[in-house]
């Protein structure tokens, strides 16, 4: 059960989330439970949503975000961002359970993408403190600087959000996944 009320519905969230809030549903058809409790802070979904957005015009594809996402979130044992990623990587991203599993484990059966999600989780583990033997790796995978920069990203706002759901416990609203390190 939930450490953090989560509104029942959009209804129920405070007047500055709801047209975010419909907004995710209109987009997703839903709106999980992991939204409706960030929309406590209006501020915070609407930062949230927001840098979300941005990344998504950035120039790494849909399938390399949900790859690091699956990464990060075994990282840190966050069960309601690993059952969401899965989901949302078997659904819409198109991955098979095998990359699935490799993207767990901190690597990817796609040679360009693997150097990808190897950097992703060095810089999670690592806090940012790389060296330039990881970050040559990275580019000579072919990945240009906007791209660096748009992976450090996608593994801060996965931090987030797996750190809102682990403090706020959220109930999960999809398939169960369990992540090996999840406390």
């Amino acid at each position: 059960m939930s450490r953090i009320t989560t509104p029942a519905d959009i209804e129920a969230a405070p007047a500055a989330s709801r047209p975010l809030l419909q907004a995710v549903k209109d987009q997703l058809g839903v709106t999980p439970n992991m939204f409706r409790l960030i929309s406590n802070s209006p501020a915070a979904l609407e930062g949230y949503l927001a840098l979300n957005a941005a990344l998504n015009k950035g120039k790494l594809p849909a399938q390399t975000r949900e790859r690091i996402a699956l990464a990060i979130a075994e990282i840190n044992g966050c069960n309601y961002c690993l059952s969401a990623h899965t989901y949302l990587g078997k659904t819409l991203a198109k991955l098979d359970d095998g990359e699935i599993m490799a993207n767990r484990n901190g690597s990817s059966n796609d040679l360009k993408a693997d150097a990808a999600v190897r950097f992703a989780t060095k810089v999670s583990r690592e806090r940012g403190h790389i060296g330039e033997p990881d970050l040559r790796a990275v580019k000579d995978a072919g990945y240009d600087d906007a791209q660096v920069i748009e992976i450090v990203l996608h593994v801060a706002l996965n931090t987030w959000t797996n750190f809102i759901n682990e403090v706020g416990q959220t109930d999960i609203d999809f398939p169960i996944v369990k992540g090996r390190n999840a406390a």
